[in-house]
Order: C-alpha cells, then sequence, then structure tokens
C-alpha cells in the first residue's frame, strides 16, 4: 500500500470520508473484475481539504493495480452482453449529438474490456479501435474480430497516432493517476477532438442519501469524481468541457437482481423471487439513479 497527494492540486491535506473496510491489505485480483461483487469492502476514501477531490488514501501501488487488471477474467460480463450492447448504442447516440455523425472518423476507447464499445462505434461507421489491459478480455475481443490491443495507452501500435474520439467508460476511477492518463488521452486527441469519460458521482444526490452504502465504494475504485473535480481537472489540462450530466445504463432484471444480493441478501432475495417468479431475468431495462455522469470535452483548434 502506498500513500499519494492529491491527484487534482497536488496538495497532502485531507480528510478522511470513509474509513476503510477491506479485510487486511491483499490484494484480490477477484475484486477488479468489472462485475465484481465486493460492495462495501475499499481502502480508506478520503477527501482534499483544499480542492474536494475524493479519492483511495493509502492504495495499491501501480505495478500491483496492472498486475492485477493485466490478470482479471470476468466471465459474468459474457452473461451481461446485451445490457452493455444497448447501453453503448445509448451513449454513442448521445455521444454523436456533439461529434456528428462518424463518417469513417477514427475513435479510441480505453480500457475496452471484451470490446463492445469498440464493435458498437464500428457498426455506426467509425474507424475504431481499443486497448484492454486485462489479458483474458483483449483476447475475448480479438476472438470475435474486434480490434483491441492488450495493453494501455502506451501500447506500441498506437505510438505516434491521433484520433478524432477518445472514449473512457467506467475507466478513470480505476487508473493509477488519471491527470496523467487524461493529459495522454489529450495528446492522442487530433486538434478539435473529442473526450467522453464516464464514472461515478460521488456528489450526487444518491451517494449523499447512501452514504457508507453507496455500492461504489469498492476496493477496485480508486478516484471519486465529481462533476466539478471532473470539470476542473479536464480544464487544468487544456480541454474545453462541453457538457456534463447524468447517464445510466442497461442491465437484465437477473443481473440487476445479483447486484442488489450483493449489496443487501433480504432484498436479493426479495428482487430475485420476483424476477424469476416473472420469467423476466433476461429482460433489459433502463437504470438511473443519477449517480453516473458523463462529460465531454474537446481538444482546443489551437493551443
Amino acid at each position: 500500500m502506498v500513500e499519494i497527494n492529491c491527484k487534482l492540486c497536488g496538495r497532502d491535506d485531507w480528510k478522511v470520508r470513509f474509513p476503510a473496510t477491506m479485510n487486511g491489505k491483499a490484494l484480490n485480483v477477484n475484486a477488479f473484475r468489472c462485475t465484481s461483487p465486493g460492495y462495501g469492502s475499499h481502502a480508506q476514501i478520503v477527501e482534499c481539504n483544499h480542492c474536494g477531490f475524493v479519492y483511495a488514501n493509502p492504495r495499491w501501488s501501480n505495478e500491483k493495480l496492472l498486475e492485477a487488471y493485466t490478470a482479471v477474467e470476468d466471465l459474468t460480463y459474457l452473461q451481461e452482453r446485451e445490457g452493455r450492447e444497448l447501453t453503448f448504442q445509448k451513449h454513442l447516440q448521445a455521444l454523436e449529438k456533439h461529434t456528428g455523425p462518424a463518417n469513417g472518423r477514427s475513435l479510441l476507447d480505453i480500457g475496452a474490456y471484451i470490446g463492445v464499445f469498440v464493435e458498437t462505434a464500428v457498426a455506426a461507421g467509425w474507424n475504431a479501435c481499443g486497448v484492454e489491459p486485462s489479458d483474458w478480455a483483449a483476447a475475448e475481443a480479438q476472438k470475435h474480430g474486434i480490434k483491441v490491443i492488450q495493453g494501455t495507452q502506451d501500447a506500441p501500435e498506437i505510438v505516434g497516432q491521433q484520433f478524432d474520439i477518445i472514449t473512457l467508460w467506467d475507466v478513470i476511477e480505476h487508473v493509477d493517476d488519471p491527470m496523467e492518463e487524461l493529459t495522454k488521452a489529450l495528446r492522442r486527441l487530433k486538434p478539435g477532438g473529442w473526450l467522453a469519460v464516464h464514472t461515478m458521482d460521488i456528489d450526487s444526490l444518491t451517494a449523499h442519501l447512501m452514504g457508507p452504502r453507496w455500492p461504489w465504494l469498492m476496493d477496485m475504485h480508486l478516484f471519486f469524481f465529481s462533476q466539478k473535480t471532473m470539470a476542473a481537472m479536464l480544464e487544468k489540462i487544456g480541454y474545453e468541457v462541453v457538457w456534463s450530466g447524468a447517464q445510466g445504463r442497461y442491465l437484465r432484471l437477473g443481473y440487476l437482481a445479483s447486484r442488489v444480493t450483493a449489496w443487501s441478501k433480504p432484498l436479493g432475495r426479495l428482487a430475485s423471487g420476483l424476477v424469476n417468479g416473472l420469467h423476466l431475468n433476461k429482460l433489459a431495462v433502463p437504470v438511473n439513479f443519477g449517480d453516473l455522469f458523463t462529460v465531454y470535452a474537446r481538444r482546443p483548434l489551437s493551443e
């Protein structure tokens, strides 16, 4: 475990927002699966007294994090593919309202996992590819002919390339240094290019009402943005923030019931009983509690 300064303002002046709840300090690779049910287990989470940024401190080193994400496998994610497809179709439609249609332009998806968004973007006419640290997830994408490179933004296959669009869907909260990750993305964007980032909102009404029971407090989440701190970081790097707002997702009712079970067994049993009894396990429904948001930003045409 390593202690870090605030990645937004650089200060080492914080207060504890949520005490650590995880058992021991050993890194559990399964806790880093996209579909991990490990709600409520997390490192100490602090809030910067200077800028209000919320982050895990202390937490695992970058080397340990990369080892975990390279080794992680997530078969449950494959079962939830239909919900992911619907979610990414909606995300892409919302993004194109700002960027315009594809017309063969280039797109890089960072943290592409099994490539569902890359596949969605290609179907819509984008020249899309992705990078993904998980050996298993990248291989799963490649097995289906989806262009996902095993690695990070530093992968040699994309060094020197610039893109019209870069996306990070549920990624920025996992990385070692979000400021560095977003700075690299700025350099990889063409002048006037677009960035889309989707993450949890620590200042949402849901997060405030649930407090320490908010399900996104998990081992794998290292940084907890608000729309305010996300905009501050992007603008500090040099982006022009164009729009920010709550965006939900689609989940199959069977999967949603399993998530509720991981958070609360009594509620989960009730939800599973209803879903199973009505044979609605595979029905995908929109879910939006207002605690997930997307921000669209641009690299200026001139700097």
